[in-house]
């Protein structure tokens, strides 16, 4: 269970990495800069979360919302 932006950030580079992707080649993947997914990965936490969700589901990571009441 991913519980903070480190943990988060950490995902995201074991998931590119295992890609073999470039930050730079996920950056360009996502429309963003270079220097964005060097934060994420280094669990920056004010990192816009559009984009940490687009880099996420790059790399093929399936983001799950638990606790939610029903509707």
């Amino acid at each position: 269970m991913i519980e903070n932006a480190t943990q988060f950030g950490a995902a995201i580079a074991s998931a590119r990495k295992a890609l073999g992707l470039t930050q730079r080649e996920l950056a360009l993947a996502i429309n963003s800069g270079e220097r964005f997914i060097v934060e994420l990965e280094a669990g920056k936490p004010t990192a816009q979360l559009g984009k940490a969700l687009a880099a996420a589901q790059a790399v093929g990571l399936r983001l799950t919302a638990t606790g939610l009441p029903q509707a």
